[in-house]
């Protein structure tokens, strides 16, 4: 009876976020223009506001005119300066908390100011929007009668002069509302466990027995845990252990490549699956409908956006666009000036529209992360549609994959190179090879005009990985948990040359 009154009133709390949204959404580019001066204003007197004349900022051409397109490296030295305790540099006022990144690709770690306007009005507010939208869908939810289970990376925090830094996830746990953490498992002491494999088994100890309604994090390292419930319990799905199981709020990486893994372990209709997009910087998007494909664009949750068509990428001397400007079906980088100090920041993600009412996105890529070794364009959403497509036609399924050029020698065209770890293996690892790259010709335009007659690009090389390489590799640069991943694509071969060398050392291991 309590924890069905605690439902009741929650649910009545929360309505209010999705009709704001829904009037945001009338009139979005002037949202944006508001989110924008309202910016500048609060940061006019600090250092960066001062240096870049915020006093004279009038509208969207005079902040492009005094500020210019940044990458972290540009704006680390103010960083710097706040983490050692100075005030009123980036954003006004001192900030504490710092999001560590994950820094998979090039190593180096990233410090994102996360002051509290940051905290509560963009992470802590596209958690709150995410729920209503997920309430207004379901009116007789009892999500609040259950327990949501959420699941951080490694979430120690390190100290440095007078702020703290670690995992998001670490920071948002801290700062977490009393009612949230009410409704929240496993118990703090539990989820700030730094040793992520420890922490598996701490979580299932003692979630196990609990009443799941929902589950919250990355759908990668979900799949990790999910599986240990079901070797451990012997059920055949999660809906055994958790029979008010009603939602999965996922984030961080492309879920389609693992979507039929979830289908069969939370069958059937009862389990709503929704896609948000949560980074370090931000709460940018969330899927408002659980039966559309496309993300909400969060135009006044503390993130005013510019974008680079991808066509036309030049990195820090790129021409922007507005909201207002952007097309349907066409790559754009994204930038971002948040209520955390981030101004101009090109965020390092791209995404397409599918929807310009309301403003719908699916993330697409990195601008970092693509093969585009010999004229081919291979983004992340061609690799990962042609991996589903041939996962589907060889009943199979991934568990994760990275893939690399293998450049031209001698008289030989290049090619792709895939290592791919299974969850469940093909049959035959060389028709399941024939069909993804049938699948990625099919996908993209550009690798199948290489790929014509052999000369420039040969049929791609599949390389089978040998089970945990990726988590192995993970575990060795202590990145496992949370927001960390496997890059995807590497326009080189250092990486994945890394990746080989592992995968040798596991197989000779056996």
């Amino acid at each position: 009876m309590f924890y069905s009154l605690v439902n009741k009133v929650l649910q009545s709390t929360l309505r209010k976020y999705v009709e704001e949204l829904f009037e945001v959404n009338e009139q979005p580019v002037q949202a944006q223009q508001r989110v924008l001066l309202d910016f500048v204003l609060k940061a006019r007197k600090t250092t960066f506001g001062i240096a870049h004349g915020f006093d004279k900022i009038k509208d969207h051409q005079d902040f492009i005119s005094r500020v210019p397109l940044h990458e972290y490296g540009d704006l680390k030295p103010y960083i710097e300066r706040m983490r050692q305790g100075e005030k009123d540099i980036l954003w006004p006022g001192k900030v504490e908390w710092y999001a560590k990144s994950s820094g998979t690709s090039s190593g180096v770690s990233k410090y994102i100011p996360v002051p509290k306007e940051s905290l509560e009005g963009s992470h802590m507010n596209g958690g709150r929007i995410e729920l209503a939208l997920y309430l207004n869908h379901n009116p007789e939810s009892k999500l609040f009668e259950g327990l949501g289970l959420r699941l951080g990376g490694s979430t120690s925090l390190e100290s440095h002069g007078r702020s703290q830094a670690g995992d998001l996830s670490a920071i948002l746990i801290q700062n977490m509302p009393m009612w949230a953490e009410f409704r929240s498992a496993p118990s703090n002491e539990t989820a700030l466990m730094s040793n992520w494999e420890e922490k598996i088994d701490a979580i299932l100890d003692e979630v196990i027995s609990q009443n799941i309604t929902s589950f919250w994090g990355v759908s990668s390292w979900f799949l990790v845990l999910f599986n240990k419930v079901i070797e451990r319990t012997g059920a055949n799905n999660l809906l055994e252990v958790w029979p008010n199981l009603e939602l999965f709020a996922h984030g961080g990486v492309n879920f389609a490549p693992y979507e039929s893994q979830f289908r069969e372990l939370m069958p059937g209709d009862q389990v709503t699956f929704m896609e948000n997009y949560n980074a370090s910087e931000g709460f940018f998007a969330v899927q408002d409908d659980p039966n559309i494909d496309g993300l909400m664009l969060l135009t006044c949750c503390g993130t005013y956006y510019e974008f680079i068509p991808m066509d036309q990428f030049q990195g820090k001397d790129s021409k922007t666009i507005t909201l207002g400007e952007v097309a349907l079906d066409k790559e754009y980088a994204v930038v971002i000036t948040t209520n955390g100090g981030l101004w101009r920041y090109i965020l390092g993600d791209t995404v397409r529209f599918v929807s310009l009412k309301p403003h719908r996105i699916k993330v697409s890529g990195r601008t970092a992360h693509f093969i585009n070794a010999f004229g081919e364009e291979v983004i992340v959403t061609n690799a990962e549609e042609a991996l589903t497509r041939a996962c589907s036609q060889h009943k199979c399924s991934v568990r994760d994959f990275h893939a690399a050029p293998i450049f031209m020698e001698n008289k030989e065209g290049g090619a792709h190179q895939w290592l791919v770890e299974f969850e469940v293996e093909p049959a035959d690892l060389n028709a399941f090879s024939q069909t993804l790259d049938r699948a990625l010709q099919e996908v993209n335009s550009d690798y199948a005009a290489k790929r014509k007659g052999n000369i420039v690009l040969r049929q791609l090389e599949l390389v089978r990985a040998e089970r945990g390489l990726f988590h192995q590799w993970l575990k060795s640069k202590d990145k496992l948990g949370g927001q960390n991943k496997i890059p995807r694509l590497s326009n080189e071969r250092k990486l994945i040359t890394a990746f080989l060398e592992l995968n040798e050392a596991l197989y000779n291991a056996q």
